[in-house]
């Protein structure tokens, strides 16, 4: 009898070992591959008049509805992943009855390695490094932004490098340069390299070094222009501070000789039901006496300009429209949640160039261009949907007639646009 109770008690042991080896190797194969699909709708409605064009009174006030369609698609195993964001963009306008594809493309399609602290990934892939300033994947933009090539990435404790090497290819098919998340890349070859350092208490310095290679499309010669900088921040309870700053130097696409810069100071207070965030843009123009062969013209590199300038996107194209001038920003961001799913946001500017415009008689004019206000209204009533209503109001000076793409001082700017994501 107790020989008897002795085999059953080992036959249930090694019942249950086996039933754990089986769990355990059922864990182990669904941690080794996954699978995911996600699919984006995103319509977006949009009211305007005389929207970044030049004030006319002949524009009339134009509506128009564009959408994104997009299917993202990811399987990964222990150590590589496979990632595809294929993306529809539709346009509906007043000039169609029916709508149009403007763009079938991919926004993503890359291979990555995936290994403890070394990581390579290949493809077309989005870029946002730091505050989206120089690098930034445009989620505003309906096609986004990407790039192609590699990219290899190291972490550990504290520190995590990433390095680049990105080209571009001929993109120019109907609809590509308005909604093709790569076509609007002005570099024939891209080397950046991107190290940060942050001590988890409050502590981070980032830097950002990226050279890139320019091919005049007269000449078809290839110029080399380099960007050096990075940002500090320090952290406390209630308070952030940071200064983000750059130089840029070597030889536009132009062939001019560049030097130019780019500063941006910021203070953050966090309250229990308010954000504040009072800052400025520097960005560099060029002296009315410099030479023809030379420039202080700072380009913005690949980043976006909505985040920094405005709503209303007055500002967008660097230098053209501040005419090689420069561009100061003081701003003034507020955020007041009024509730778990609800909250209002102002932000406010001023705009200012670093030298005078030029009236028609060469006297100079002033150097304060206007201000814009940009008020919204962000609602989430579930977690994966989320409703911004907006209204941006930009004020001109008589100096604003003086740039490429104002006419009329007089005239005011005036956006509503609803946003669904």
């Amino acid at each position: 009898m107790i020989t008897k109770t002795l085999a059953n008690k080992k036959i249930l042991l090694l019942f249950i070992a086996l039933s754990v080896f089986q769990l355990c190797a059922q864990q182990k194969d669904s941690l080794a591959q996954q699978f995911q699909m996600n699919i984006e709708i995103r319509p977006r409605g949009e009211f305007t008049s005389n929207y970044i064009l030049p004030p006319n009174d002949s524009i009339d006030p134009y509506f128009y509805i564009t959408q994104r369609n997009r299917i993202s698609m990811q399987y990964a195993r222990e150590k590589w992943l496979m990632k595809s964001d294929l993306q529809e963009i539709h346009l509906w306008d007043k000039n169609n009855k029916a709508s149009k594809v403007g763009s079938i493309n991919f926004y993503q399609l890359y291979f990555e390695t995936k290994f403890q602290s070394l990581n390579i990934r290949l493809g077309r892939q989005s870029v946002l490094l730091d505050n989206g300033r120089l690098f930034s994947d445009a989620p505003w933009a309906q096609q986004g932004r990407a790039h192609e090539g590699i990219r290899i990435m190291k972490s550990s404790k504290y520190f995590s490098n990433d390095f680049f090497f990105l080209f571009t290819r001929n993109y120019n098919t109907e609809f590509e340069p308005t909604y093709s998340p790569v076509a609007s890349n002005k570099y024939k070859y891209l080397l950046v390299n991107n190290l940060t350092y942050n001590n988890n208490h409050g502590f981070l310095f980032a830097s950002l070094n990226a050279v890139d290679f320019l091919e005049n499309t007269n000449s078809g010669k290839l110029y080399t222009r380099a960007t050096a900088g990075g940002r500090i921040e320090f952290k406390t309870k209630q308070w952030y501070y940071t200064l983000n700053s750059y130089l840029q130097f070597g030889r536009n696409s132009k062939g001019q000789k560049l030097f130019a810069y780019y500063f941006q100071p910021e203070v953050k207070l966090s309250l229990l039901k308010s954000t504040w965030r009072l800052g400025a843009e520097v960005i560099s123009g060029s002296s009315p006496n410099i030479s023809d062969g030379s420039s202080g013209d700072f380009d913005v590199l690949y980043g976006v300009t909505w985040k920094f300038n405005g709503n209303m996107n007055v500002f967008t194209r660097f230098p053209t429209d501040v005419k090689g001038k420069g561009l100061i920003n003081p701003y003034l961001f507020t955020v007041i949640p009024l509730n778990n799913t609800l909250s209002l946001r102002s932000d406010f500017h001023l705009f200012y160039t670093q030298y005078p415009l030029l009236n028609n008689l060469g006297q100079k004019m002033t150097k304060f261009l206007g201000y814009e206000t940009d008020l919204s209204l962000k609602y989430i009533p579930v977690k994966d949907l989320e409703i911004n209503y907006a209204f941006s109001f930009y004020k001109s000076t008589n100096a604003m007639e003086y740039l490429p793409k104002i006419q009329d001082e007089n005239k005011r700017f005036c956006r509503i646009c609803q946003n669904q994501i």
